[in-house]
């Protein structure tokens, strides 16, 4: 993006990339889900998982945005990023109620 100065293609091609990166992820947590059962503590740690399932419609948000406005749709790229910088004690909690 910025060897094209943040222009609107690229930074849609960025939410895409960052999409798709969501949805692997998605389904590498439900195969580990699958795996081991209904009594995963994956399963029990990420609950519903919010962050998860929000990065998905914000990357598709920032990549349609970005025809529109491009500064909106990197505030979404920048604030998720911070979202996910954030520690998730979900899991490490889950480990040791287990």
């Amino acid at each position: 993006m910025g060897g094209n100065h943040f222009e609107a293609l690229p930074t849609a091609i960025y939410g895409v990339v960052l999409f798709m990166a969501a949805i692997s992820y998605h389904i590498l947590q439900r195969c580990i889900m699958a795996t081991d059962g209904c009594s995963s503590v994956l399963r029990k740690a990420i609950g519903e998982d919010w962050k998860g399932k929000l990065s998905m419609v914000l990357y598709l948000t920032g990549a349609g945005l970005s025809f529109v406005f491009h500064w909106a749709a990197q505030a979404i790229y920048v604030g998720l990023a911070l979202l996910w910088l954030v520690p998730d004690k979900r899991i490490e909690r889950a480990m040791n109620e287990s």
